[in-house]
């Protein structure tokens, strides 16, 4: 469907409970208007928190006629009042308005039982959005993410990605995009195992170890690969913090006998050992600018950071250029 088409469509019915494909239908609805009219916004709203006076003012016409999206959400829990109202409006839409109602296709009320209906039979554009439950949908939706993002992938790759990463849309999706750009395009068996097994690893450890070591390649992957995973941005900081003050602090103590240092520091023996090899490289300014860095990324990542993603990704490359000082 082209965007043109949909732009001149001013009521959609978004209609299923995979979520994935109704933020892409969403989103498609937004682009369409944004495509007919740049200044257009969106406004969305569950049902259960609108009333019926309250949608005349947001289908009411502009003064400056300024485009807009009103979602409607969760539909299926509609009330008759806000039912009637917006089977109302439609019979005579204002111009500029697209309306987006999104319904699981069930309901408890009459009202929301029969809305589906009353919309199709208003000339809704229609998008479906149900779960996925067969194997063969979920194949043929990797086979499209790998095809969105400009890859190919043949039919072992496809089972083998769909057996390590699971049924969730969201995390396919993201797994099939990475894919393609890791692989060059061409997404097969042996690419999903070296992915998967690449993820399955990830830890805000061995982001630490690598920014530590000075590889900033790998130490960039495997944050990456953290935070699709959904490793919380506090534990890869913490995981930082700790393998910075750990070189620090060994390196401070001088050169000995990990077990001998292990009771003066207060640490396993191991972890002397490790640190010891780890500090190879590092001086004393280097360890002090990494050591500024790790205490700003702790607040940022509680808080005080618009995007915990950027601080951390900035401060494994401040971590990694500190061992480069010289």
């Amino acid at each position: 469907m082209t965007a043109q088409a949909t732009a001149t469509a001013p009521l959609h019915l978004v209609l299923g409970e995979e979520e994935l494909l109704i933020e892409r239908a969403v989103r498609a609805a937004l682009d369409a208007a944004k495509a007919a009219d740049p200044t257009a916004d969106m406004t969305r709203m569950r049902v259960s928190e609108l009333t019926a006076p309250e949608l005349a003012e947001l289908v009411s016409p502009s003064l400056f006629s300024e485009g807009r999206v009103i979602v409607l959400e969760a539909a299926q829990d509609i009330s008759q009042e806000l039912s009637d109202a917006v089977l109302s409006y439609l019979k005579a839409p204002a111009d500029g308005i697209v309306l987006v109602v999104v319904h699981t296709g069930g309901g408890r009320s009459k009202a929301a039982k029969a809305l589906p209906a009353a919309l199709r039979k208003a000339g809704a554009q229609i998008t479906e959005c149900a779960k996925l439950t067969k194997a063969a949908d979920r194949e043929s939706f990797v086979r499209n993410e790998v095809r969105r993002a400009g890859g190919k992938i043949d039919g072992a790759g496809v089972l083998a990605l769909i057996d390590a990463v699971g049924s969730d849309l969201r995390e396919l999706s993201s797994a099939a995009t990475q894919l393609v750009a890791d692989s060059g395009g061409v997404v097969d068996e042996q690419a999903v195992r070296r992915y998967h097994r690449g993820r399955a690893d990830v830890t805000g450890f061995a982001v630490a170890e690598k920014a530590v070591a000075g590889d900033r390649a790998a130490a960039l992957e495997q944050l990456r690969w953290a935070m699709q995973l959904g490793v919380p941005h506090v534990l890869v900081a913490d995981a930082l913090a700790d393998a910075v003050r750990t070189i620090a602090r060994v390196s401070a103590a001088g050169r000995g006998n990990p077990n001998q240092m292990a009771g003066e520091l207060g640490m396993p023996p191991w972890k002397v050992r490790k640190a010891q090899g780890q500090s190879r490289g590092w001086n004393s300014d280097g360890l002090a600018t990494a050591m500024r860095v790790v205490a700003r990324l702790n607040s940022e990542v509680k808080g005080a950071a618009a995007s915990p993603d950027y601080a951390l990704e900035r401060a494994v490359n401040e971590v990694v250029a500190a061992k480069g000082d010289r």
